[in-house]
């Protein structure tokens, strides 16, 4: 080829790249070079000679980096269409660059080298073994030249391991031909490996002893370097025979290596890859040479050497690697001690245990919390738990535990070790936190298995903690304001009107009272959580004879004495008031004094009488007293039954005071009492305590003026105050005290309703008087005590939703007056969650929680409309028969929670859905589906997917605007704004899919699976009722009873279907999956035997096939959406012929192909081939259809074709059938043929 052009070409690619690379480059012009670039590569036909010139040694690094750019790109799009002289040369040219195209080692750029790799295993991936059996000799005669060829053949080899074998980046014949080959050859790939390692470290530990060597033994070490990260390419996937051959001659070189300082990082990542190997047991068990005195001591040393050097990031990183490592030994252990492999317990586990209690104890919390999984697998095995060094570093563990427990380190402070490291790990206090949370719940866990093992040993341990918490001298910390910049920006971020934030520190520790970074507080907490999971575990794990009961008193008794005014300690006392209270099942006598202590908690005040709102942790002493009351109440109810009249009195006294307690804080005690009363196991003396506790409230709430109120949505948010101007958040007004009147009822309803029930031994309710009769199969059928009071309550109940519903009319909007124009709208705390936002952790425990009269009213409303459905969810279950046969119920809900529900906004939708029908649904017996169930889901069903349509289309729409229509959009309606919206629509759409799913598809708890313990705490203010945690349940193919019954009404099964099937397409990847892979074809075969219309059927699998464009890139939504359309397509094929059509609409699909399937499809034939090879056929044909994510959609494609089949499978003769054969008698049959011997 003539010299000049290739030449003249050079000189503008060489000019195009500067102008691309020069920063001072204008945008159009660096656009225009680029442009250039690209056509250049796409149609100048002398690509290669000019790639060439430009990747010589004489150019810049950027020049000779795109000349090899150039060469890529040749070898992936053209080489095709190469003829196989120009293949050969362009291959010789770039070994030749490898040979001699380079700079020395510790010179050459990066990139080029990464570049030069990258050609290289490109021409591999599309030629090698077949057309060039003598590669990995060629590379191995270029190790011979130097340290920078041995080091390109590192590269090269990682990066074939990386493309075939971890991201797979090949057609399936051409990885498995390489892979298979690689696989043959990996002794000896392993050997060179193993040789290049061990010839370079050694060059390189004698030359570094050499001053004048240095360059040599630098050189030496990065080829060592790279043989070990080609290594740890390999590691991960060869038989586990390469990596334990020669007696683990691998693990040993690596062990030695972690000694090197420049070599360490690598070697640990190696070893690391090599432990953490899964496989056959067997295969394993050589691994255990790690525990070994000689492994061990290497592994130690390491350690120490690199933790001795302070903080220096490398080192660092090695010694979470060498954790991990300790870790992964840890697991290897479990799960070869005590299996079928004869394993025995190492000699010197002591030695390994003591290594590994260090990394627990290092000063960094983020390597303290990497062991944690460890630690929890050794105390749970079987075997492992038993042995004696195990057991004495059990109390060790506990011991560290205290320390960790305490939440220090935050990145932007002093005063621990911990925090150095913190700030390497953590970008803020935020980030921090957040990992402590998870990291402390973490040590909650393996604290329990701990104390399976030594339960009265960690009594011991909590008791000690505790009773040095209590006589140490409270230290509130330092005066000074010293808060992270996070924290800063909380403050400034959360002012109100009214509120002064100059620095809630100093505000609270003027006063003498602790924030929550104080020591003592940060110390109580800890020392809190650490009793709460190892008293659990006492009761658990210890024969009731032998519990320390007299020192479990004790302690109570001191916690009990304890006296704080501040709320922070006060709310730790209180959780150690609960943790204990077992103790006094076995001492009835000092029930009195919790309860006094519980109660005077209730009223807690820093300052009485103070006109300013409560501090945020004053409010959760409140609730935290009042929540443990409740589960005293609902743990312990027999045993306080006694103490009834006691606390019914105290109650009184405190109700006598309006302003004494909130709202929430007097249902919670009501809650309380009706659970003590259900011990009565006396349904007329349970009714009658009933109606005197609830007398106040349904004579409030049957009033004639609440009647009108809650009727009226004019009156309603006259008499809440919605409609009138406020500024002035501290003034108490008229419309406040009405505020909170409505909440009391609705409130007292719900937590009867959720609590009043009849005795759960059927002998003791049928003395009780509770039981009323029995159904037709036997089944007992109860009477609630509260069902006449609740009943009598419901109309007003379903007035109130009515009317809440329309108060989203347009007319009644125009009524809210300017303050309160956005009192409907969603709180920020719960827009925070829907966006996944983190809420701000740092909370201010020490200012008073002023609330602007806006949030106060949004609160109001949300509440109040989320607990009147949970009342209705929660009815079912407790008034059972007596609510579901209340005369016109279904029409009364059509007519009040369905009312103007296209005004009501998606996330007041929310609530009906989840906590009403769908507890509804679960609940409502098969009786009462004709009457009360179908009435309701038909027209339910219908209006969702009537709404969720528009919605998506809108959101569809939305997303294919283009520019200056989306930023005009963007100026009315912040993006945050439509991202609210659109998480929205995705969070209905989960809701009425998963009451669909609920309602039709049948669900089944494995037959192994046990109940789970029922949950430690409950929340008192959480009033989502939803049912009780049991086994796990996993869905079937099968419809419900419910189902079945919907079935038989074709308008209301067609509606179900319908909303199925278009889900498929709506932008929600996780809800597609589940719909495709649970309801779909379940609801769809029931009816595949009917008359269905073709139209119908050919929108079912163009519904199928929408939902592949839409979701087929991801892999879960793929499989799930190709499964279904296979089903519907083999059983509605061979009756619709219009499916056909469907498939040949299908871009790129092979009609023949088609033909051939379709063939198999109609006429099956017995022997018909395998299902799985049909389905991969059939994917095939619909590959058409899968969307590509936005990133490949306009990516050129790389086309590399597949080599004669190395590996061919060679089948054995199929003899002619005997039965088909002349001999076809029985007798024949058994009578062995010539060719058969």
């Amino acid at each position: 080829m003539a010299v000049e052009p290739v030449a003249a070409m050079c000189e503008q690619l060489v000019k195009a790249v500067e102008v691309m690379m020069d920063a001072e480059s204008s945008q159009r012009y660096r656009l225009e070079a680029l442009k250039f670039c690209e056509e250049f590569k796409e149609k100048c036909p002398f690509c290669v000679p000019c790639g060439l010139k430009l990747a010589e040694k004489s150019q810049p690094a950027v020049v000779r980096h795109f000349g090899l750019q150039i060469l890529e790109h040749v070898i992936k799009f053209r080489w095709n269409n190469m003829p196989q002289r120009e293949k050969i040369t362009l291959k010789n040219c770039a070994m030749g660059l490898l040979s001699t195209g380079t700079y020395p080692i510790l010179e050459e750029e990066c990139h080029i080298k990464d570049a030069l790799s990258r050609i290289m295993v490109e021409m591999i991936k599309r030629e090698w073994p077949q057309n060039w059996p003598d590669m990995l000799k060629e590379l191995e005669a270029l190790t011979k030249q130097g340290e920078a060829q041995t080091e390109l053949v590192m590269l090269i080899l990682l990066r074939l391991a990386e493309d075939v074998v971890t991201f797979q980046t090949l057609p399936t014949q051409r990885r498995r031909d390489i892979q298979q080959t690689l696989t043959q050859n990996m002794d000896s790939i392993f050997s060179f490996l193993l040789t290049i390692l061990q010839l370079n470290v050694n060059k390189y530990r004698k030359l570094k002893l050499d001053a004048t060597q240095e360059l040599k033994a630098r050189a030496h070490c990065r080829v060592g370097v790279a043989a070990l990260n080609t290594l740890a390419g390999y590691i991960d996937w060869v038989a586990l025979v390469h990596i334990t051959h020669d007696n683990c001659r691998l693990l040993e070189m690596l062990c030695l290596l972690l000694s090197e300082t420049e070599l360490q990082l690598e070697a640990a990542e190696c070893l690391l890859i090599a432990i953490s190997r899964k496989g056959k047991l067997e295969d394993r068990k050589p691994l255990m040479v790690l525990f070994d005195d000689v492994a061990m001591h290497y592994i130690l040393s390491a350690a120490q050497s690199a933790d001795g050097a302070g903080l220096v990031e490398r080192h660092y990183v090695f010694l979470k690697r060498l954790c991990q490592v300790l870790c992964a030994l840890g697991s290897q252990l479990c799960s070869l001690v005590g299996s079928d492999v004869d394993v025995e317990v190492p000699a010197n586990l002591s030695k390994y245990m003591e290594a590994f209690l260090a990394f627990t104890t290092h000063s960094s919390q983020f390597l303290r919390s990497s062991t944690q999984v460890t630690w929890g697998t050794l105390f749970r095995h079987e075997v492992m738990s038993k042995d004696p060094i195990v057991i004495e570093m059990t109390t060790k563990y506990l011991r560290a535990t205290m320390t960790n427990l305490v939440k220090t380190g935050f990145p932007s402070k002093n005063d621990s070790p911990s925090c150095e490291y913190s700030r390497v790990d953590f970008d803020s206090d935020e980030d921090f936190n957040s990992f402590f949370n998870s990291f402390r719940a973490q040590q909650g866990e393996v604290v329990r298995n701990a104390c399976k093992i030594i339960p009265l040993e960690a009594f011991q341990i909590a008791g000690e903690w505790l009773r040095y918490q209590i006589s140490t001298p409270i230290d509130i910390g330092s005066t000074m304001c010293k808060l992270s910049e996070g924290r800063r920006q909380y403050h400034r971020a959360g002012q109100t009107h009214g509120e002064s934030l100059s620095c809630g520190f100093i505000a609270k520790t003027a006063e003498g009272l602790c924030s929550i970074f104080s020591p003592s507080v940060v110390q109580w907490d800890a020392m809190t959580f650490f009793t709460e999971s190892v008293v659990g575990q006492l009761f658990k794990n210890v024969e009731k004879e032998k519990l320390p009961t007299d020192q479990g008193i004790e302690l109570l008794q001191a916690v009990l004495n304890y006296e704080t005014r501040d709320p922070l300690l006060l709310s730790c006392v209180l959780t150690n008031v609960s943790s204990l209270f077992p103790f006094v099942t076995h001492r009835p006598h000092y029930l009195p004094q919790v309860l006094s202590k519980l109660f005077a908690s209730i009223t807690f005040e820093v300052i009485e009488e103070s006109k300013a709102p409560r501090t945020r942790a004053v409010k959760n002493v409140r609730r935290h007293a009042c929540s443990s009351i409740i589960k005293m109440c609902r743990d312990y109810p027999q045993f306080i039954l006694p103490c009834f009249d006691m606390l019914y009195t105290h109650v009184k006294n405190l109700f006598s005071n309006e302003l004494l307690l909130t709202q929430m804080e007097k249902c919670a005690l009501m809650e309380a009492l009706v659970l003590i009363s259900n011990q009565f196991k006396d349904y007329n003396k349970q009714k009658a305590f009933l109606e005197e506790l609830m007398a106040p409230v349904a004579a409030r709430w049957q009033s004639e003026e609440m009647r009108h109120v809650l009727w009226d949505p004019a009156l309603f948010l006259a008499y809440v105050g919605a409609d009138q101007l406020m500024n002035d958040p501290t003034i108490d007004d008229q419309s406040g005290i009405n505020r909170s009147r409505i909440s009391f009822c609705v409130y007292t309803i719900l937590g009867v309703v959720k609590r009043a029930r009849w005795p759960a031994d059927l002998e003791e309710a049928k003395a009780g008087g509770f039981v009323v009769g029995y159904t037709p199969n036997g089944n007992p059928i109860y009477r609630n005590p509260c069902t006449e009071q609740v009943r009598a309550l419901l109309p007003n109940l379903l007035a109130l939703i009515r009317t809440h519903n329309n108060l989203f009319l347009p007319e009644n909007l125009a009524r809210l007056s300017e303050t309160f124009t956005r009192a409907y709208d969603v709180m920020e705390v719960e827009k925070n969650v829907v966006l996944g936002l983190p809420q701000p952790v740092l909370d201010i425990y020490d200012s008073p929680v002023y609330k602007t009269m806006l949030e106060r009213m949004q609160g109001f409303f949300c509440t109040l409309y989320d607990n009147c459905f949970h009342i209705l969810g929660n009815a079912g279950p407790s008034l059972q028969q007596d609510f579901y046969t209340m005369e016109g119920l279904a029409e009364q809900v059509v007519s009040s929670a369905f009312v103007s529900l296209a005004h009501v906004p998606d996330h007041r939708l929310r609530p009906m859905l989840r906590v009403f029908m769908k507890q509804l649904v679960l609940s409502c017996p098969t009786e009462y589906y004709d009457s009360l169930l179908c009435p309701l889901l038909g027209p339910l069903f219908s209006y969702m997917l009537q709404r969720l349509n528009q919605r998506w289309q809108v959101i569809n729409q939305r997303s294919s605007l283009g520019g200056s229509d989306e930023e005009e959009a963007g100026e009315e309606k912040p993006v945050t704004q439509e991202m609210l919206e659109e998480q929205l629509v995705r969070l209905v759409t989960r809701e009425a899919l998963d009451l669909l799913t609920v309602t039709c598809i049948l669900k089944k708890a494995p037959e192994s699976a046990g109940n789970k313990e029922e949950m430690e705490d409950e929340e008192m203010m959480a009033t989502d009722s939803s049912q009780a945690p049991g086994a796990p349940t996993y869905p079937t193919d099968e419809l419900t009873e419910l189902g079945k019954c919907l079935l038989k009404h074709e308008d209301i099964y067609m509606t179900l279907l319908t909303i199925a099937f278009s889900s498929l397409s709506w932008k929600d990847t996780s809800n597609c999956q589940r719909t495709a892979s649970v309801v779909c074809w379940t609801l769809l075969r029931q009816v595949v035997g009917d008359n269905l219309l073709p139209e119908a059927v050919t929108w079912f699998y163009t519904s199928v096939l929408k939902g592949l464009q839409m979701h087929g890139q991801h892999e879960g939504c793929n499989a799930a959406l190709t499964q279904l359309a296979f089903l519907i397509y083999d059983a509605l094929r061979p009756r619709y012929s219009e499916l056909r059509a469907v498939m040949t609409q299908i871009p790129k699909i092979q009609l023949d192909t088609l033909d051939l399937f379709d063939q198999r499809v109609l006429n099956p034939v017995p022997q018909k081939p395998g299902d799985k090879k049909r389905k991969d056929q059939f994917k095939k044909l619909i590959t058409g259809t899968v969307g590509k994510p936005l990133g490949q959609q306009f990516k050129k494609e790389v086309h590399i074709r597949n080599l004669p089949s190395l590996f061919k499978k060679v089948k054995p003769e199929v003899k002619r059938d005997a039965l088909d054969s002349e001999n076809s008698g029985l007798a024949a049959l058994f009578t062995p043929q010539p060719e058969d011997i």
